[in-house]
């Protein structure tokens, strides 16, 4: 069954080793050099280079609605053979709110509610980044749902590291599930 796999940038070369993952999403700070696994190719590698950030701060470039959309469409144009993972500096924000974004987008029958829920259980630590959620809410056509969503999640635990974990793709059929990595 297809599925994605949310980690830090520390986790993510033997994260990809472990779980034969075919390709990356590396949403990082500029400057942070994140090189290509071997075993993936350069193009099922998408890196968005922007900080973690839900408002504009002068020296830094805050996620903006061209990122979601490089995402939303790296996303749908994997073949879902192999596990994706999806990967920031920590693990707790940009790379948590990618995977919500992911699914959601992969997904349109998908609750957002239930799924924002999972992720909580699944990551004490998830707190997605407010600012991707809002961009991808509006381009997916979500009415809100998504914001709503995971704003009743609150923030998550502090933590130096997120929890990784990994999500179920929902095939055809709607059978779907999910998994602590």
């Amino acid at each position: 069954m297809p599925s994605i796999h949310v980690c830090s940038l520390a986790r993510m070369p033997d994260t990809v080793a472990e779980i034969g993952a075919s390709h990356v999403a590396t949403l990082i700070s500029a400057g942070t050099p994140v090189p290509t696994p071997p075993s993936i190719a350069p193009d099922d590698h998408l890196t968005l280079a922007f900080n973690d950030i839900i408002e504009p701060i002068e020296g830094m470039v805050p996620p903006g609605e061209d990122h979601v959309s490089q995402l939303i469409d790296f996303v749908r144009s994997w073949d879902q053979a192999r596990p994706m993972i999806i990967h920031c500096y920590a693990g707790v924000s940009r790379s948590t709110a990618a995977a919500y974004i992911a699914l959601c987008a992969l997904d349109p029958e998908r609750d957002e509610t239930d799924l924002a829920q999972e992720i909580r259980q699944l990551s004490p630590s998830a707190t997605p980044n407010s600012r991707m959620i809002g961009f991808a809410d509006r381009i997916l056509g979500r009415q809100g749902r998504m914001v709503s969503a995971i704003a009743a999640i609150g923030r998550g635990e502090d933590a130096f590291e997120g929890v990784p974990f990994s999500l179920t793709v929902r095939r055809a059929d709607g059978s779907e599930g999910a998994n602590g990595a």
